[in-house]
């Protein structure tokens, strides 16, 4: 989907809006807001296969396929090498936390940056960030420089580069296959990184027997070169903003806004940070699980993964049918009980093939839980913020997954491996409570369609894109028979200004005209309303129209715009110079 440019802004008038779609009841105001749709129509759901028949998709998917591997054979040694520097199992539990804790603490400004520059470059630098880190890895252990703390940290290290690079590729894959085939090409991530986690940890396991941790570094730190080749080679078409790009903490504070103003994204965060914060002890323990409950060897550990990986893509491949069957909120309840319950027949478990078959079980029912949530944010996201929402998705699912790790691991070390298990099992199934309170937003309630604004901006006065603070009112006229529900219906407005970049939105009425009602809000600068004014999507303009129909039939919407002028802000003389102004609108 095309990047929205920017509005022109020359013209006397303020013209009203169109938007496509179906028309809104009831009376509306002549000038009424509104937008073109950019999306046709509704996606019709592909095959679970068919983005492969995109070149640079199949490429990128299969050179992810090899690092995935990298990536867990890192995980397989880095955990069961934690055993022979340490006997304790809360470092063991620490390397889990040092690979995701990076996904937590950088993914954020990383989707910022991936929404800010070119999401193609960005991902080439965060892998070959990865790559080193893991080649000077490498090289301490042969030199035998490597304790706890030593690898602790580079683990950490390579997770600040896979963090850097994830929100850069999952927001890039809305630009390689069409809108009918994203939450296929989501399906097939989640295979690849599983595909990897089928034969990887085993893969893993023989390594470090067979030539030792140094040699699963060495594997891990060229496992990612493929892929920054496979980008490398990638022709990405970029459309460029007529808008200078945010600086990165207002680009961070944009994407957390959104967010938190956001229903189905705000629903999906929380959901996802719970399900990491007590599902995922059978990864964190899962070295001392394979030694001291079964009794077994890295091979074991690596059978264990393998079990999870290959119950991951089971349930990819069937998660189209089962979502024919029950909603994504159901499924995810589901999908909460049984990894709940699995947790506790894992915790007394002493049976290698039991232990192998509950694996199996809680790598099918992760996997659809993970992905539901995945694919809810690809499609609650507008564009301009979906590696930050993706990015915000990692973080609070690694941030659940390492604050977990850390606290089921400490549990594990004063009551034993056996007790963390069923404390988490228990804790997993609860977690199906949640979706009575909170439960997923239906994605057919969602229309994230990016929407263009043609109504011209008077501007009378000389700007610059950083002048400001920008105050926007609009005023309404509402008969008093429907002012109780036009309230109703402009409460919504909030949580579209906020989104999409307005502060300190307020709905007033006019004590001497009690038809005369105002919506106001600021925006900090010029740029930043004029970025505003690029972030709508057709359901904010559903929301308007819901507003506008019930303003007084033939009325009008009268919209202001006032530049601020705070003390200081005016020269103290008409002659002093003020080479900042630039004499009307900035840019093409």
């Amino acid at each position: 989907m095309p990047d929205v440019s920017a509005p022109a802004v020359s013209g006397p008038t303020e013209s009203g809006l169109t938007a496509s779609g179906p028309p809104t009841s009831g009376p509306a105001c002549s000038d009424l807001p509104g937008a073109s749709n950019l999306r046709a129509g509704a996606p019709v759901r592909s095959g679970p296969f068919t983005p492969l028949r995109v070149r640079t998709f199949r490429r990128i998917w299969t050179a992810s396929l090899l690092s995935n591997f990298g990536q867990l054979i890192l995980g397989v040694a880095a955990a069961w090498e934690m055993t022979r520097l340490s006997n304790s199992p809360g470092m063991v539990a620490l390397v889990q936390t040092a690979l995701m804790l990076p996904l937590f603490l950088v993914a954020v400004p990383a989707g910022a940056i991936a929404d800010m520059f070119d999401r193609r470059k960005i991902a080439m630098a965060g892998l070959g960030f990865a790559s080193a880190s893991g080649a000077v890895l490498t090289l301490l252990s042969f030199m035998g420089y490597l304790n706890a703390w030593v690898l602790l940290s580079f683990c950490f290290l390579i997770g600040v580069g896979v963090a850097v690079y994830g929100p850069s590729w999952q927001a890039s894959i809305t630009e390689q296959v069409s809108e009918a085939d994203l939450p296929a090409a989501i399906n097939l991530g989640s295979i690849s990184y599983n595909l990897a986690r089928s034969f990887g940890p085993a893969l893993g396991g023989v390594i470090v027997l067979a030539a030792g941790a140094k040699a699963a570094f060495a594997i891990n730190a060229l496992a990612y070169l493929p892929l920054a080749l496979a980008f490398f080679i990638w022709q990405r078409e970029q459309t460029p903003s007529r808008l200078p790009p945010e600086r990165i903490d207002r680009a961070i504070v944009s994407g957390l806004r959104f967010a938190l103003h956001s229903t189905p994204i705000r629903t999906v965060l929380v959901r996802a940070a719970l399900l990491g914060s007590a599902s995922f002890t059978y990864i964190a323990l899962g070295p001392l699980i394979a030694r001291d409950l079964l009794h077994g060897s890295a091979a074991t550990f690596g059978m264990n993964l393998g079990g999870i990986g290959i119950g991951a893509v089971v349930g990819a491949t069937i998660l189209p049918k089962f979502k024919r069957l029950a909603s994504d909120e159901i499924l995810l309840r589901i999908m909460a009980c049984v990894m709940g319950c699995s947790l506790l027949v894992l915790s007394i478990s002493h049976s290698q093939p039991l232990s192998l078959l509950v694996f199996f079980v809680i790598g099918l029912s992760n996997m659809q839980s993970v992905s539901l949530l995945n694919v809810g944010v690809q499609l609650s996201a507008p564009r301009w913020v979906t590696a930050r929402a993706l990015s915000l998705f990692s973080s609070a699912l690694m941030g659940g997954i390492s604050l977990g790790s850390w606290a089921w691991g400490d549990l594990a070390g004063h009551m034993g491996i056996a007790f963390a298990l069923a404390a988490s099992g228990v804790a997993t199934g609860l977690t199906a409570l949640v979706g009575l309170v909170m439960p997923l937003v239906r994605q057919e309630d969602i229309d994230t369609a990016a929407v263009e604004l043609d109504n011209e901006l008077d501007v009378g006065m000389a700007l610059t894109l950083r002048s400001g603070p920008v105050v926007v009112e609009v005023e309404y006229g509402v008969t008093l028979d429907n002012a109780r529900a036009f309230y109703g219906a402009a409460q919504s407005m909030q949580g579209v200004r906020h989104r999409n970049g307005g502060f300190n939105w307020s709905i007033a009425r006019d004590i001497a005209d009690p038809t005369v009602w105002t919506e106001r809000y600021h925006c900090p600068t010029w740029a930043d309303y004029l970025r505003m004014r690029d972030r709508y999507t057709q359901s904010d303009i559903d929301a308007l129209h819901t507003v506008d129909a019930f303003c007084i039939e033939g009325g009008s919407r009268r919209i202001r715009r006032w530049l601020e002028r705070p003390f200081g802000s005016v020269r103290w003389k008409a002659e002093s110079p003020d080479p900042q102004v630039t004499v009307g609108y900035i840019g093409p």
